[in-house]
Formats: structure tokens, C-alpha cells, sequence
């Protein structure tokens, strides 16, 4: 059982090294540069843990103020309406953590609000609470241990189950108030910008 759960652990070492690598390849398709709408949503897969349970939320709320203050993309709560989808995780430094999945995670009605200092959005938070749902049992979590932004093509049916068109993951990837991650799409944009400017 040990050596199971090395092996398990090495292998998912490997994945997060291997993702690491792909945070500076900044080749976009051209429907990113043509989207005017995001919607950023928590990891589906993610759950919360006890000691940091709303780093997700705070982080996805962090992301979409980020994209609002860069002004490029206007983020909407739905998916379906999505011209890409930013899918957010927060890390914690550890490979293996206890979590408690929050199947409402993603479930956010409200509203975006335009503010003096750039925009935020508005979500309703009285039936939205992070803690256990009647027969949900802890669960351990074995995966990467950074903050993940990836960015996938929006519309269709079922866009997460594409390959991503850009993602960003590392360790303070999602820290506030810079959100390294959205200044980092912003450069790959930028870069996608000028190459297609020199293509005939």
C-alpha cells in the first residue's frame, strides 16, 4: 500500500513539474484574441480545506477584479455565455491535503459592479457557505500543490473536457493584490497580439 501511494505521489509530482514548464509557452489560437467575455469559475475538482476554506472563492474573486481592472475580457457569471473560461485553484504547498468537496462552489448568482477603482463582481453569499453538506465525507486530495490559472475556449458542449488553450501555474501564482497570473495571460496576449500583427 505504501509503495502504491509513492508511486501515486511521484507521478503526480511529474504531472505539476511538467505543467510548470508550460506556464511561459504563450502560443494563443485566435479566438482568444477575438473574446470579449470570461467567466472564471473554481477548479471543479477542487475541495476546501479546514484551515484555509475560502482560498478558492478569494481567489477567484482576486482573478475576475484583476481581468475587470485590465479591461481586455468583461467577466459574466455563466459559463455557457463564456467566450473562454478561466478555471482557478488555489495551492497550498502540499501534494496531499484532507478537503471537503463543495458541490455549490461554482453556483454563484449576482452581478458585476462597476467601481472607482475598476470593477468588481457581486455574488450572492447567504446560501453559499463552506462547510460539509449532509453525507459528504472528507476527502484526500493528491494533485498539485501551486495556484493553477488555465484558460479554455469557451462555448459548445462541455469545454473543460478540451485542452486548454494557455495556463499558468506556480507557487503565489494567484497572490493579491498583483494576481501574477492574469499579468502573465496579459503578456501572452500581448505577444499573441504582435505575431499575428506580422503575419501577412
Amino acid at each position: 500500500m505504501r509503495r502504491r501511494v509513492s508511486t501515486l505521489i511521484a507521478v503526480c509530482l511529474l504531472a505539476t513539474l511538467g505543467f510548470a514548464k508550460d506556464k511561459k509557452k504563450n502560443t494563443l489560437p485566435a479566438d482568444v484574441l477575438r473574446a470579449r467575455t470570461v467567466a472564471v469559475i473554481i477548479d471543479p475538482n477542487a475541495g476546501f480545506t479546514v484551515d484555509d476554506p475560502q482560498a478558492n472563492r478569494v481567489a477567484q474573486r482576486d482573478v475576475e477584479t484583476a481581468l475587470l481592472n485590465w479591461g481586455r475580457y468583461n467577466p459574466i457569471l455563466q459559463t455557457n455565455d463564456a467566450d473562454l473560461i478561466v478555471v482557478v485553484r488555489k495551492g497550498n504547498g502540499r501534494m496531499v491535503n484532507d478537503t471537503i468537496h463543495d458541490p455549490q462552489q461554482n453556483n454563484r448568482p449576482g452581478s458585476v459592479i462597476p467601481a472607482d477603482d475598476g470593477a468588481s463582481i457581486s455574488g450572492q453569499h447567504g446560501t453559499q457557505q463552506n462547510r460539509p453538506y449532509p453525507g459528504v465525507a472528507p476527502q484526500m486530495e493528491i494533485g498539485q500543490s501551486e495556484d493553477s490559472f488555465v484558460v479554455y475556449e469557451g462555448g459548445g458542449e462541455r469545454p473543460l473536457d478540451r485542452a486548454p488553450v494557455w495556463r499558468y501555474i506556480t507557487k503565489d501564482g494567484l497572490r493579491t493584490p498583483a494576481v501574477p497570473a492574469v499579468d502573465a495571460f496579459r503578456k501572452a496576449v500581448a505577444d499573441a497580439e504582435k505575431a499575428a500583427a506580422k503575419t501577412p
